[in-house]
């Protein structure tokens, strides 16, 4: 039997998610999590097979729950995501995820892809992987996705700029340039793209 933990933000894609994968034979739930941090916790608690972390989920992401769930125990991830940007591709990759797909995939193809990961088999969906390999690369500077990494909590351009040793002036022209550069009005639209660009 392949134990799972299921982590999605959205009450009725978990829960239907869950119902559906109970229906598999060999798979079974032992934890459901709303919240990236309730999925590291209830991996550690329950050390289920495979963990199938929704990538947008608060208050970090998914990604950054793989990262602590891989850091700490031999559990298998599989990331599901809405906007499959390349670059989240290619940070998943490079933190142990073993699977990656899009939430249009059909519960029983993501039921295959469970077997194929706990096997130890990697899976990425083929258009994911296809425009990863024709990706543009990052227009944005090292400093200015620094100070974007860090105003994606909400801080203020004071604690952005002590967080990342600058003057808030300072702060203020590399969030400008970045927010050019990318064709958006405010930081935060800045910080969201870059993250779903896979840049931070």
């Amino acid at each position: 039997m392949i134990r799972l933990l299921i982590a999605d933000d959205e009450d009725l894609i978990r829960g239907a998610l869950t119902a559906l994968l109970e229906l598999e034979e060999d798979l079974t739930v032992a934890a459901e999590a709303a919240t990236s941090t309730d999925a590291v916790r209830l991996a550690r608690e329950h050390k289920p097979d495979i963990a199938v972390l929704d990538l947008e989920m608060p208050p970090t992401d998914g990604l950054r729950a793989a990262q602590e769930i891989r850091a700490e125990s031999s559990i298998k991830i599989i990331l599901v995501t809405r906007h499959a940007r390349p670059g989240a591709l290619r940070r998943a990759l490079s933190v142990g995820v073993s699977g990656f797909v899009p939430k249009t995939t059909p519960a029983t193809r993501l039921a295959e892809i469970i077997r194929d990961v706990a096997a130890g088999r990697r899976y990425v969906d083929p258009d994911i992987a296809a425009s990863a390999l024709t990706e543009d690369d990052c227009p944005l500077s090292d400093r200015e996705l620094e100070v974007l990494r860090a105003s994606r909590t909400g801080a203020s351009i004071r604690e952005i700029a002590a967080q990342v040793h600058l003057a808030p002036g300072t702060v203020r022209n590399y969030l400008s340039a970045a927010m050019s550069k990318l064709g958006v009005s405010s930081r935060h639209a800045a910080a969201h793209r870059a993250w779903e660009e896979g840049w931070i």
